[in-house]
C-alpha cells in the first residue's frame, strides 16, 4: 500500500487525483471505470475539506492505494470532525429539482460510482474506505 499525505485544500485535488488515477490505471481499471473512480475521489475529498475541517488549510488528508488481483482500495484519512454516514438522510430522487435541497447527493453518488465504501470513525479520525473492483473478462 503506498500512501501520501496533502494539504486540506482544494487546489490538492489534482495532485490526489493523479495520485489515485496512477493507481488506477496499475490496478487494471478501464477509462470508464478509472472516471468513476476520480470523481468519487473528488467528492469525498472536497467533503472532507468543506464539512470535516470546515474550510481549507485546517488539516491534511492522508490517501492510500492499495493494487490487488481484484482491484484498487482507496483510504482516506482525516483528522477533522467526525462524520458519521448513517446521519445523512437518503436523497429524495422523485421530488421535482426544485424542491430538493442543493446538497447532500455526495456521499449518493460516491455510493453509486465505487462498488465498496465503508467509514470508520474513532475519536480523532475518520477513515473511508473505497474499492472499485475490475471488470470480468468475457
Amino acid at each position: 500500500m503506498t500512501t501520501l499525505t496533502f494539504p486540506g485544500r482544494f487546489e490538492s485535488l489534482p495532485a490526489i487525483a493523479d495520485f489515485v488515477r496512477e493507481a488506477a490505471h496499475e490496478a487494471g481499471l478501464s477509462s470508464f471505470q478509472v472516471y468513476a473512480v476520480e470523481t468519487a475521489l473528488d467528492e469525498a475529498c472536497a467533503n472532507i475539506i468543506e464539512h470535516a475541517y470546515g474550510g481549507e488549510n485546517k488539516g491534511e488528508i492522508e490517501c492510500s492505494c492499495l493494487i490487488d488481483e481484484e482491484g484498487l482500495t482507496i483510504v482516506l484519512r482525516d483528522y477533522g470532525r467526525p462524520f458519521n454516514p448513517n446521519s445523512v438522510k437518503k436523497p429524495d430522487l422523485e421530488s421535482p429539482l426544485q424542491e430538493r435541497p442543493d446538497h447532500g447527493l455526495g456521499l449518493y453518488f460516491i455510493r453509486q460510482w465505487m462498488d465498496e465504501v465503508d467509514f470508520e470513525f474513532k475519536p480523532g479520525r475518520n477513515t473511508l474506505v473505497m474499492s472499485k473492483r475490475k471488470e470480468k473478462q468475457r
